[in-house]
Order: C-alpha cells, then structure tokens, then sequence
C-alpha cells in the first residue's frame, strides 16, 4: 500500500485487535466474517427468525437487526433463542434502546455517538457495555457527516468521514472501553475506498467494510463488487456486508462470491458459463441459472462450468472440475475437459446433479 500518512504503517488485517461477537472472532488477521441485516420488523419474533435462518442457511455469519422500540429490545431474547449466530442491534436516536438491547442479550450493539445525546447518556451506553464485555461497532456514513465537517472539508469527504469516525471512537476510549470495530460506509465507492486507505493508518480498530446504498440487485452487485474488491485486496477490512435493495439472502450469495473471486474464502461451489452466441442451440440461459440454483447446497470446493457449445465447450473450460456443453437438442456431460457422454438437453440437468451427489 501506498505510504500516504506520514510515515505511519498502516493497520491491515493481520494487526487489527481481535473482537469476539458471541462465538465468532474477528480481527487480528481471522477469516473475514459475512453480515447482514434483517428488514422485518425485530418486534415480529416469528417473522424475523425465520428470515434469519434462512440467512444462514445461506451462509450468513452475523446478523444484525433494527431496535427502535422497548418491544424490539425485549423480542431480542426470543429471537436469540432461536437462531445460532450473534445478533447485533442496530441502534439510532435512543440509547435507552442500546441499554435496553444489551439487556436482553445482543452480542454487539451499532450506535453513532454522535447522534444518540450528550457524552452523559454515550456514558451510560458505554458503562453497560463494558459491564457485560459487548463490542461496540461504531457506524459514520457519508450521509450523516457532521455540518462543521462539510464545512472544513468544503463537501463530503473521506477525510472528513474519517475525521468523525476517529472523533467518536476517541470519545468511547476516552471513557475507558476499546472493544470496538469501526465502520464507514458511503455510496461513492471511490471515496470510500480513499477513507478505509486513511483510516487504517489511524486506528487498530477491526474494520466492518461495506458500500453503502449501494442500490437494487443489479447495479448494487457492482458497486459493492468494485468497492468491496479494491478494499479488501488493500488487505483491509474484517468484516463485510454486501448492501442490496431486495431479498437480504441475495447479499450473502454476493458476499461470498466476492471473497472467493479474491481468494479470500475458498469453498462452495464456482459456476462459470459462457456468455451465448449464434453457435447455442440449447436454452444456455435457463440451464446455466438452474445450475447455480442446484448447487448452493452442496459443500464441495470445485468448479462446474455450463457451456453453449458443444464443439468448443469442453475445451474452453478444461480447468473445470465437471461441467456440460449444448448441442442441437442434446448436449455433453464432461470431467476436467474430458467428454464422459451425450445425453438429450432435458436430461442435462439431472445427470449433472446425479455427478455432484457421487462426487469424491
């Protein structure tokens, strides 16, 4: 990395200080964690565990759900009852929600100080915390900078997000706790990428990483995708969460592919595909979505490609582990480029799922 702070080496991954969430660890150098967050209401216990089991399912690794009433705080004990991975509380405006929340069990709190009072009742949040060994994630994001910060930076800025995340996590040292992990987000990704590169020159914080707003499936996927790769291949950041507008299980799916594609998860199942042309005459489109469909369950760590053409397919994708190639009606069933047999096009799909069930 760039030295781009005085002389001051920069805290990546393997410096952060180590933070426990419940039985999970982050920091200091631990796989880097995947998060989410549920969009029930937190008051609906029924409603919000099944979402959070189906999130873990998916592979989800912390969760973190909205607490703005004293029915949110109390539903949090039920809730933890049944799932399995730490619940952090999402906090906005009330500390008394903070209070209330670590009370009733959540393994991590998220507050801005900046906007839940005065230092007395950041005191009291604190005090709770410290009395029951809860981290603290400390959120700022771009869109709720302080005035006197615009001001002095004439906008938006990554300093200026910096500036006030280091503020607020000076104010909670201060008060004499530091089981913290700091988080700035916004939805410019190359601003965002310029605050994680200052700020990891000033804190040993863990770092949760994540575009903000990013947007709905589509473009969301992308801007997470870039942001997310260019900080996390500066080796910052020990957890993540992929931000989209829609179905909360779809930022895990994405979440994982983006640390996979940059080496830093392995496992699961890798779908490559060709991108069609006037050669396909199978339904590429449909079959290839039914094979990332099909193969979300299965805990192998191997590549299956899904290719139009059956003269060139198995060629192309001779790397992949097992993969099928279309034909005119019918199409190939291949291992590591080797044609194992032909087979009609409605039968691709079943003989493909019969290799995965046998694989060794």
């Amino acid at each position: 990395m760039t030295d781009i702070n005085n002389g001051k080496k920069p805290f990546l991954r393997t410096d952060t200080k180590v933070v426990h969430i419940g039985d999970r660890v982050i920091g200091g150098g631990n796989p880097i964690l995947i998060q989410s967050m549920t969009n029930t209401r937190t008051e609906d216990v029924k409603a919000t565990v099944e979402q959070i089991l189906r999130l873990e399912k998916a592979g989800c690794e912390i969760i973190r759900s909205t607490v703005p009433t004293p029915e949110a705080a109390k539903a949090i004990s039920e809730i933890k009852k049944q799932i399995h991975i730490p619940l952090v509380a999402d906090i906005h405006f009330d500390y008394k929600m903070a209070i209330a929340a670590m009370e009733n069990g959540a393994d991590k709190i998220r507050i801005n100080p900046g906007n839940i009072g005065d230092s007395s009742k950041v005191k009291a949040v604190i005090d709770v915390a410290k009395e029951r060994n809860i981290p603290i994630r400390v959120g700022v994001n771009s869109g709720s900078l302080e005035k006197n910060l615009v001001e002095k930076y004439g906008g938006v800025t990554a300093e200026g997000i910096v500036e006030s995340a280091m503020d607020k996590v000076k104010m909670i040292e201060d008060m004499g706790y530091d089981n913290l992990v700091i988080s700035i987000k916004s939805s410019d990704v190359l601003m965002c990428k310029k605050a994680h590169d200052l700020l990891c020159y000033e804190t040993d914080h863990p770092l949760h990483v994540g575009i903000t707003e990013s947007g709905t499936l589509n473009g969301g996927n992308i801007k997470s995708a870039i942001g997310l790769g260019l900080i996390l291949n500066s080796g910052i950041g020990d957890t993540i969460r992929v931000s989209l507008t829609g179905d909360p299980v779809e930022e895990i799916r994405s979440a994982k592919l983006i640390l996979r594609t940059l080496g830093l998860r392995t496992g699961g199942i890798e779908v490559v595909s060709c991108p069609t042309c006037g050669r396909t005459r199978i339904d590429l489109i449909g079959l290839a979505n039914k094979v990332e469909k099909l193969v979300e369950d299965y805990p192998l760590d191997i590549k299956v490609a899904v290719m139009g053409c059956a003269v060139n397919g198995p060629g192309e994708a001779k790397e992949a582990d097992l993969g099928v190639a279309g034909g005119d009606g019918e199409g190939l069933l291949f291992k590591k480029g080797e044609i194992v047999k032909k087979v009609p096009e409605g039968e691709l799909l079943n003989v493909l799922k019969e290799e995965l069930d046998n694989w060794k």
